[in-house]
Order: structure tokens, then C-alpha cells, then sequence
């Protein structure tokens, strides 16, 4: 029988319930998976002073509320591009009817020298050290958090009536959250002993595991140091948060649940530690700087938060749907280090056998392969696909919530895009 969790977003699909993402979620999880100190959502609530662990007004405003979905999922593809706004205490606004800008020719005068400005960061006189912390700070990566830190901020201080043009704080901020990023990319990869990255060797392929390891450190202490010269507390406290949350994230992608509805959650809280935190807190700590509005830094927390958790969604989708020359690592690179993600978790309501191979970590003989053809034969990765078009969904109703302008339109193309990348 399947579990509640699974049931519901089944039925998200099926027959497009008429409930907001927050409400759903809340629903079926209770209270203490997203909502508590110890959950996924644990820092969704304000942390302003006094306010520690409290729901903002906001935030009651928009668990009290239901959004009517009228049609299928499938037949929401517009909307994702021309929302309907609701009403919020920070403003009202409608959405233009303007063709939306391209994320990427916004930001891009702030990303021109992102990677240059990087490696003055963390510049050092040993030259085997340079070669590796260079090695994937060489401007071929996509970019995409940054960009999104670059256009949030910008968004952000247009709605506090100041001038779109990022402040100094706020450009070191889309370089931090880039070294956190990239650091975790090598320390990732020898965990998984992963030997190709963005289409070329790892860094412990080249140089060996012990210096990986120790130019993943090199990376976060700089960007420590980069922290620390903003000179604001809450910005430091808030990367202090990426960066347990990225520690406790590798260590839940470690083990796994027996139970089928924990296993679920289980795997949505690791993907918010591992890949939505960085980009919810960063998205926040530029919010910090211009507007000292608890609700206002909710609204950017939140978007980062579900354009994050769709992204590694959509990312999951790619491990089965895309080749390794596309993606430049290899396909069913999950299966193969014994996860089990979005696509397998519903593949198993059809293919019950996946149980087994999930608790053993598909490491008997066949068990890749079989899995594989198991989610191929299920409606794993369509389903896993609205399950991304509901976090994007949610990231534009919040956005929405800032004043018109070309950076807040872009962060709502960004979400069709997120949906429909194909690497």
C-alpha cells in the first residue's frame, strides 16, 4: 500500500488538489517535519530578535490561505510564467504583462568578474596550491547561484526604494555563496569517489584525496574570511547555517529509512540541506543587508528555498533522462552510490521489489540496472517532474510578493527554466 506521503503527491498530478504548497506539504507531514527546529523548513520562520523560532505575520498569512488551482498541473505551464498575485502585508502588485527578461543577460555585467574576483579571494604563493583551487573556479560552471543571489539582491533593493545597483555586501555575498558551492562540489567528490566533473577529472582524481580534501577547506576559509569583512552578524550567522546544513545533509545522504512515508521525507530534508539551504540563506543574507523587515527576508528565504529543492528535484529527473556526455558525469550516478532518489522513491508504488534494493543500497549484482528499468517502466520521473512544478510554483507566488521589477521578473522565468533544463 503506498504511503500517505506518496499518495498525495500522486495526487497532486492526478487531480491538481487546490491547495497551496505550504498547506499540502503541512497536511501530510505534520507540524514537525517542516516546521519544527529539527526539520527541513526549520528556519523558515523569522529570525529576527525576540523572534527565534515564531512564525512571522507573513508566514501565518500564508499557511491561513488557499490557492485555487483550477486545472491540471500539466496545463499550468503559463501560470508558472504569469502568476496570480496575492494579496501580502509587505505590498500589493500585479504582474506585468511584459515579456519576462533572460535571468542570465541581467546579471550579467555583475558576473562578468565573479571567477577573477574569486581567486583574488583566495590568493596564495604556492603554486600546486593555486593549480588546485583554480581548478573549478575557471568560469566554464554554470553560475546559477550566484545569478540568483545577483538578481535577488537587486529585486530586493528596488522594493526598499533604493537603487537596483548591488552594494559592495551584497556582490561579496554571490562570491561566497559560490565558494561554499564549489567546496562542497570537492568534498562531494571524494566522498563519492567521483572521478569527472563538468566534463573533466575531479580534483582527487588529479591531485589524490588528501589535497582535495584539504583545497575544499582552503575554499571555505576563505570564503570565511570574505564573510567576516562584510562586518554584519546575521549575515555570519546565516552562512553559519549553510554550512552545518550542508555537513548534516552529506551525513543523512550516509543512511536511510526502513520506513516507506520517512524514507520520503528523509530524502526532501537531505535535499534541503544539501543543495536549498545555500541558496535560501544566501538569497536571505543579501535581503539583510537593505531591508530590516523579518517578513521581507521570508520572502526571499523562501523562494531560494523552493528554487533550490526543485532544482536538485529536476537534477534527479536528469540522473535517468539524460546521457553522461550531456550531463558530464555519468547517468545513473545516484544508483550507482546507493541513492535513491525522487524518480526510485515513486517507482517503488509500482515496482514494490525497489524496497529491497533501496535498504541494501543497490549493491547486490543487477540491482543498478533492474532499478534502473524498473523507474524507466514507472511513472517515477513524471511524477518527481510535478513535484518540481509545485516548489516552482511556490518560489513565484513568493516572489510575486516584491514590487515590480526586471530582476524580480526574472527570478520567475528563472523557474521555467529550472523546470526545463536539460543539464
Amino acid at each position: 500500500m503506498a504511503c500517505p506521503w506518496l499518495r498525495q503527491c500522486r495526487r497532486w498530478s492526478a487531480n491538481c488538489m487546490g491547495t497551496s504548497l505550504f498547506e499540502t506539504v503541512w497536511h501530510f507531514n505534520g507540524r514537525s517535519v517542516w516546521f519544527s527546529t529539527s526539520s527541513v523548513g526549520r528556519t523558515s520562520w523569522s529570525s529576527g530578535p525576540g523572534n527565534e523560532g515564531q512564525p512571522s505575520a507573513l508566514q501565518t498569512q500564508i499557511n491561513s490561505k488557499t490557492l485555487n488551482f483550477t486545472t491540471c498541473l500539466t496545463r499550468h505551464k503559463s501560470r508558472l510564467l504569469n502568476p496570480t498575485i496575492q494579496s501580502c502585508c509587505c505590498r500589493k502588485s500585479a504582474h506585468s504583462d511584459a515579456k519576462l527578461k533572460d535571468p542570465f543577460t541581467l546579471a550579467q555585467k555583475d558576473l562578468t568578474n565573479l571567477y577573477v574576483d574569486i581567486k583574488k579571494e583566495m590568493f596564495v604563493s604556492r603554486e600546486e596550491l593555486k593549480s588546485l583551487i583554480d581548478y573549478y573556479f575557471d568560469g566554464k560552471g554554470k553560475a546559477i547561484r550566484p545569478m540568483i543571489v545577483i538578481l535577488m539582491a537587486r529585486a530586493l533593493n528596488i522594493h526598499s526604494n533604493r537603487s537596483g545597483d548591488l552594494i559592495q555586501g551584497q556582490r561579496a555575498i554571490a562570491m561566497i555563496t559560490e565558494m561554499i558551492h564549489t567546496a562542497s562540489l570537492v568534498h562531494d567528490d571524494v566522498i563519492d569517489g567521483s572521478d569527472k566533473r563538468r566534463g573533466k577529472k575531479t580534483i582527487n582524481e588529479v591531485w589524490g584525496e588528501k589535497k582535495a580534501i584539504l583545497a575544499g577547506d582552503f575554499i571555505i576559509s576563505a570564503a570565511s574570511m570574505a564573510m567576516a569583512r562584510i562586518g554584519n552578524n546575521t549575515v555570519v550567522k546565516v552562512f553559519s547555517q549553510v554550512i552545518e546544513d550542508l555537513v548534516r545533509g552529506e551525513f543523512m545522504q550516509l543512511g536511510s529509512k526502513e520506513n516507506e512515508n520517512e524514507r520520503f521525507k528523509h530524502y526532501l530534508e537531505k535535499t534541503f540541506k544539501k543543495t536549498a539551504s545555500l541558496i535560501a540563506n544566501s538569497c536571505k543574507a543579501v535581503c539583510v543587508l537593505v531591508n530590516s523587515d523579518p517578513e521581507v527576508h521570508e520572502i526571499a528565504y523562501q523562494y531560494g528555498k523552493n528554487v533550490g529543492i526543485a532544482f536538485q528535484l529536476v537534477d534527479d529527473v536528469l540522473d535517468f533522462t539524460t546521457g553522461a556526455s550531456h550531463l558530464g558525469k555519468p547517468s545513473a550516478a545516484d544508483l550507482k552510490l546507493g541513492l535513491a532518489t525522487g524518480p526510485v522513491l515513486f517507482a517503488c508504488q509500482q515496482f514494490p521489489e525497489l524496497h529491497a534494493m533501496i535498504m541494501r543500497r543497490f549493491s547486490s549484482k543487477g540491482d543498478v540496472d533492474r532499478a534502473w528499468q524498473y523507474v524507466l517502466q514507472s511513472d517515477g520521473v513524471q511524477q518527481t517532474k510535478y513535484l518540481a512544478e509545485r516548489y516552482c510554483q511556490e518560489a513565484i507566488r513568493q516572489i510575486s510578493m516584491l514590487r515590480p521589477s526586471a530582476e524580480r521578473d526574472a527570478l520567475i522565468r528563472l523557474t521555467e527554466m529550472v523546470l526545463t533544463r536539460d543539464k
